[in-house]
């Protein structure tokens, strides 16, 4: 089982490494298991905690929005606007 850090987490959730610190300090996505190394808290995350949050994004609170998403609201503003 591959873990990988924040940093590398974020990435592959396309979104900044400090979105994603925010987004668990504020506790709009679990925090993954946290180990402590040399005095060091780490977040080790695994492909099963990054799919969970990957789901929780759209609904996050002034999260990022999906492609999807901003395309249906501009086709709808377009539609409106006729």
């Amino acid at each position: 089982m591959s873990t990988y850090s924040t940093r590398q987490a974020a990435k592959k959730l396309g979104i900044h490494v400090a979105t994603l610190a925010r987004y668990i300090a504020a506790k709009k996505v679990p925090a993954p298991k946290i180990v402590e190394a040399g005095g060091t808290t780490l977040h080790i995350w695994s492909e099963q905690d990054i799919d969970r949050v990957r789901k929780l994004l759209p609904k996050v609170e002034n999260g990022r929005k999906t492609r999807h998403q901003k395309k249906v609201k501009k086709q709808t503003a377009r539609k409106t606007k006729r």
